[in-house]
């Protein structure tokens, strides 16, 4: 066995027949992870763990995911890709292998994730589509969306807009972009983040829909953060309008989301 390698994994899936990123402890309950540890451990010979950007809940969509594990392995990363797409893809697709410095860390190592939510406000929902939106054919309100989005915005106790933590875990977290604007008949909230809490996004877009509906506005959205009571947000929106968009490591990554700031508004 070779001195022991960090390796990358740059991935996106349709998360529609997985129950979430996190293996568990029952083999039986499809997960990403627990079929992608099982195929690299058979590749590399050796128990794997994997660390993991975003830990997606069950039905959540990934176009940017990143993972990476340690292995003495001398397995190239193109042999992994390719093993592993052709067991995986189209249902998971791996785009990137690459070995990393010493010390990368997929999750530990991010300094931001970015999020999309769409939302189909068509009059007949699209099938070719659907696995991937929210269907809700009503009209919504995007300028009153909008206003309330930026009550949201900054380094907040997020404690409303999440399932709970934990005992001693915090609440905070910094929202750095959150976005809502129209494309045709869908509607595409963006959002981006430090890291997200359990939930955190689901619920934020079922709030700003509350908002767009009419039924709250933009002082409840901001009595609703400072009261810090799940109870007082609406039941999250469907997993399947969500996706993990982009994960970002370090200054290069900053200087990349401002020139791409387009992309991330989507």
């Amino acid at each position: 066995m070779n001195v022991p390698r960090t390796i990358r994994l740059d991935l996106a899936y349709d998360g529609t027949e997985f129950r979430g990123w996190a293996a568990q402890g029952d083999p039986a309950v499809r997960t990403v992870e627990g079929m992608l540890a099982g195929a690299l451990e058979e590749l590399v010979r050796q128990p794997v763990s994997m660390s993991v950007a975003g830990r997606t809940d069950a039905g959540v969509h990934a176009r940017g995911q990143v993972a990476s594990f340690r292995t003495g392995s001398s397995r190239t990363p193109t042999q992994i890709r390719d093993f592993l797409n052709g067991r995986f893809a189209p249902e998971v697709a791996i785009q990137a292998v690459r070995d990393m410095t010493e010390g990368f860390d997929a999750r530990f190592s991010a300094t931001a994730r970015a999020y999309r939510y769409v939302i189909d406000t068509s009059a007949s929902p699209d099938p070719f589509t659907g696995r991937f939106t929210w269907y809700r054919p009503r009209t919504l309100d995007v300028t009153a969306m909008r206003s309330a989005a930026a009550v949201l915005v900054g380094a907040h106790d997020f404690t409303s807009f999440c399932r709970h933590p934990g005992s001693g875990r915090s609440t905070v977290r910094d929202l750095q972009r959150l976005t809502v604007r129209r494309d045709d008949d869908r509607l595409l909230v963006g959002l981006r983040a430090n890291a997200f809490l359990h939930q955190m996004v689901r619920i934020v877009v079922a709030t700003l829909v509350q908002v767009g509906e009419g039924r709250l506005s933009a002082a409840d959205v901001r009595r609703i953060l400072a009261a810090r009571d799940r109870s007082e947000a609406p039941r999250p929106a469907p997993a399947r309008g969500l996706t993990l968009e982009r994960v970002f490591y370090g200054r290069g990554d900053r200087e990349a989301a401002r020139r791409d700031g387009r992309s991330l508004r989507a």
